[in-house]
């Protein structure tokens, strides 16, 4: 068996994980460094150690679907003490297993956490190009040339980022979802594309990955499932070789913008303030009452609008 194949097949990382703790001089067989790719090993008669810790092949494979919460990071520990999705499992996991992919900290949704790094390598890498839907909160409305450009892709410090395809679920009073359905899935590429298009984001939840989906999962909660019906729905779409550029969504969408004249549009410089840097102090500053209690709303506000502030109430921002 080749060692980056054996390191995945641990529970420990995915082999192209595994083929970086080798190059870097991590790896040790029956004592010796091994630095090169494609070195063969016998897991009945070697000793495979990373920094030290010997592996060994799991008695079983465990593969699990769970519905990851805001607040919680895509890791095994953290050095800060924040809680992670190895926490939500509450002991009932019987093996090591590891994510598979990241959602980052703020983010929520579909994760799967298994101890297969074949299986784990074959979802993630692009040339599977398996399609993942992301449902997205904005702050604001678009216009029809802002959905357009978030279509055809933006540029991020120097990073050409382009969805597979953006459409509109729902408008709100001053906020917007959007669903995204991305095929390779970079690290953060839907907030760098929004960021890129001057957009703030408020809520971003992964609801499936090919034709899986958590859409009737409780955040926080999970289930076990076998390898076979966990391929069969993660690689639906590329099995049945449908090509069609569609989301795999059957939620209703707008197909045309519809603008309201008492919002601000999305990339306004009025929603910064909610950015992820800024989140905070933001919410401090409001339930202080330093800005007045006052939403982010345009100079042509609508009469609700007015006698509302007029009475120095708070209106729902959605």
């Amino acid at each position: 068996m080749r060692l980056q194949r054996f390191i995945a097949q641990s529970g420990l990382t995915s082999r192209r994980k595994a083929e970086d703790l080798i190059v870097e001089g991590k790896v040790r067989v029956n004592g010796r460094m091994i630095t090169e790719l494609g070195s063969t090993v016998d897991p009945k008669e070697d000793v495979i150690e990373v920094d030290n810790v010997p592996l060994r092949l799991p008695d079983e494979f465990q593969y699990i679907v769970l519905n990851k919460p805001k607040g919680v990071i895509t890791a095994l520990s953290d050095p800060e003490g924040r809680p992670t999705v190895i926490d939500l499992l509450q002991g009932m996991v019987k093996e090591r297993v590891f994510p598979v992919g990241r959602l980052d900290f703020h983010s929520e949704g579909l994760l799967l956490l298994t101890n297969d790094g074949d299986l784990a390598n074959d979802i993630i890498h692009p040339s599977s190009k398996i399609k993942k839907v992301y449902e997205v909160k904005i702050f604001g409305h678009l216009s029809e040339g802002m959905l357009n450009k978030l279509k055809s892709g933006v540029s991020y410090h120097g990073t050409f980022l382009k969805p597979y395809s953006v459409r509109i679920l729902q408008q709100l009073q001053n906020k917007t979802w959007l669903e995204f359905t991305l095929e390779e899935g970079k690290n953060r590429e839907i907030r760098k594309i929004c960021a890129g298009a001057g957009i703030t984001i408020d809520r971003l939840r992964r609801i499936s990955i090919g034709g899986l989906t958590v859409e009737d999962l409780a955040p926080g909660k999970f289930y076990f499932v076998d390898r076979k019906k966990l391929t069969n729905f993660v690689f639906y779409k590329e099995r049945t070789g449908d090509g069609a550029k569609k989301a795999l969504s059957t939620k209703k969408y707008f197909k045309s913008v519809k603008r309201r004249k008492d919002v601000v549009l999305a990339n306004s410089d009025h929603y910064y303030k909610f950015r992820k840097e800024h989140y905070q102090s933001t919410m401090k500053s409001r339930k202080e009452g330093e800005d007045g209690g006052r939403p982010l709303v345009v100079e042509n506000r609508s009469p609700r609008v007015k006698a509302a502030l007029e009475e120095e109430r708070f209106v729902d921002l959605g």
